[in-house]
């Protein structure tokens, strides 16, 4: 695969508090404007609005899910499906400010003759080779709780 580049653009209006941005998928177009503000970010709940973590826990699972289905293929042994998510954390930091804490990995697969514990092994390889987990790794804790379905 040649070098890829992807792009995403915000137009942010106002200060940190009251503040609000757009957030555009400028490579692809798709998902249209997507609205992020402090109020909606900090909050347990986010409804209407996303937030950067949001869009990591994203890229996070489904890069994920790529590098896993990679894996199982190359493994001689093809997911009929994957449903991987990823919890990203964000906590205030020591020094003042915020960061994120983790990305939480969790992923169910129905994979023809794979037992649990081949696909718990397959599981930890593909974090390992997923591109996103290498960009976060040594800065976020990264856990994957893998569960093969009929196995």
């Amino acid at each position: 695969m040649a070098d890829v580049t992807r792009t995403a653009n915000i137009a942010w209006r106002g200060n940190i508090r009251e503040g609000s941005g757009e957030i555009e998928l400028a490579t692809s177009g798709v998902a249209g404007k997507l609205p992020v503000s402090l109020p909606t970010r900090a909050s347990e709940d986010g409804k209407g609005q996303t937030s950067p973590e949001e869009l990591i826990a994203a890229s996070h699972a489904g890069c994920y899910a790529m590098a896993l289905s990679m894996v199982l293929t190359q493994g001689g042994n093809p997911p009929d499906s994957l449903d991987a998510s990823a919890e990203v954390g964000l906590a205030e930091a020591s020094g003042g400010g915020y960061e994120v804490t983790h990305s939480n990995l969790t992923v169910r697969g129905q994979v023809p003759g794979m037992d649990a514990e081949g696909f718990e092994k397959a599981a930890k390889e593909a974090e390992q080779a997923c591109p996103i987990s290498n960009a976060l790794r040594g800065n976020v804790e990264i856990s994957v709780n893998a569960e093969l379905e009929g196995g």
